[in-house]
């Protein structure tokens, strides 16, 4: 607990030093275009992060460049991160956008893992949550915990074992759920799809893709929101996610739930995971060797964002209710994303290699 009160000490902290990234000189972005490389499709909360920044930073930029989010889907998102590490372009033109499905296979070792998060240049973090949601006919046995769920046998639509889905996974397994993993879907969105046609019958999604397209089969009864996975107070205390003030937490829901414990090696794994992939989830990077005065320019930009008058209320309807970290405060964002204890990733590795077959080296 000391450890994540102290990492978001430190966020905080850093937010005052971004007066002294900006060069005397900004770079001038002018008739150029700008390249903004998603590794998922198109339709998940990736998508919706980029697609709601790409407008703000070509209009806060110098000399309004084009921005345009492309997407690399593939190896549950290491496919396009492996191909941003070979990117050695650095004159702004060439951006890339990770998630925690991109930083947890970096976290694990996944042998596919070609690339290094130290080389990148981050620009920008924000800050997202996660919402499990059930089948109509499931949600009915729903009385805020598990225990009417534990006959039932769900199928979900997973991207990958090593992927953000192990949030969820874990989860479940905690709650004592039977849930089939379908793998290998390229995003969040595409599982949504899934549930959407029947072929899953429970799914999560961060937040933003929750609120583009989930949040309306809840309202309309197609579906019946489980939990979320909650946010961290400034003492490192799940709390609920101020986004959906009114579902309860994972915490909750397991303390509700026989034999779910909210203490023990598998909480603190599954709360590591947590920490490291969603309080500073998605962020915007430029490759190594991107000069510095284009470094400084982009942060800048972003900060230009995120002191609009309105930013606050268009971020909340699109990504929902978490913040949003600049220059140095994102260099320390992403050494929280990518760090958890040795104790609770040589838990997350026995775990998949029993329930998933996905051999991984301690």
């Amino acid at each position: 607990m000391k450890r994540i009160k102290s990492i978001q000490t430190i966020l905080a902290a850093s937010a005052v030093a971004l007066t002294m990234g900006a060069s005397a000189q900004a770079a001038d972005m002018a008739g150029k275009t700008i390249e903004w490389t998603i590794p998922f499709s198109e339709t998940g909360g990736s998508a919706k992060w980029a697609n709601f920044f790409a407008p703000l930073l070509s209009e806060a930029l110098p000399g309004n460049p084009t921005v345009v989010v492309k997407f690399m889907p593939g190896a549950g998102s290491t496919k396009g991160a492996n191909w941003f590490q070979e990117q050695k372009n650095g004159d702004g033109t060439v951006m890339f956008g990770s998630s925690g499905s991109t930083q947890f296979p970096y976290l694990l070792g996944d042998p596919r893992v070609r690339y290094e998060y130290n080389d990148w240049n981050p620009v920008m973090a924000s800050g997202t949550g996660g919402v499990a949601y059930l089948s109509a006919e499931a949600g009915k046995k729903f009385d805020g915990s598990a225990n009417n769920l534990k006959d039932t046998t769900f199928i979900y639509g997973n991207q990958g074992a090593t992927r953000l889905d192990l949030v969820p996974a874990l989860a479940w397994k905690m709650l004592g759920m039977k849930v089939e993993h379908v793998m290998g879907i390229k995003g969040r969105g595409d599982g949504r799809k899934m549930f959407e046609s029947g072929e899953a019958t429970i799914d999560y999604q961060t937040s933003s893709g929750y609120l583009k397209g989930s949040a309306e089969m809840v309202a309309s009864g197609k579906a019946v929101a489980m939990m979320t996975w909650g946010s961290l107070d400034a003492n490192g205390a799940i709390v609920r996610d101020p986004t959906f003030p009114d579902i309860p937490t994972f915490k909750e829901v397991c303390e509700k739930t026989d034999g779910c414990e909210t203490s023990g090696e598998a909480w603190d794994a599954w709360k590591a995971f947590f920490t490291a992939g969603f309080p500073s989830q998605k962020i915007a990077f430029l490759p190594a060797g991107t000069s510095q005065d284009v470094i400084d320019t982009f942060v800048a930009a972003f900060e230009k964002i995120k002191a609009r008058p309105d930013f606050a209320e268009i971020s909340k309807k699109r990504l929902g209710k978490y913040p949003m970290f600049t220059g140095a405060a994102a260099k320390t964002a992403l050494g929280t994303a990518t760090t958890v204890p040795d104790s609770a990733k040589a838990y997350v590795v026995d775990w998949l290699k029993t329930d998933f077959g996905v051999q991984l080296k301690k």
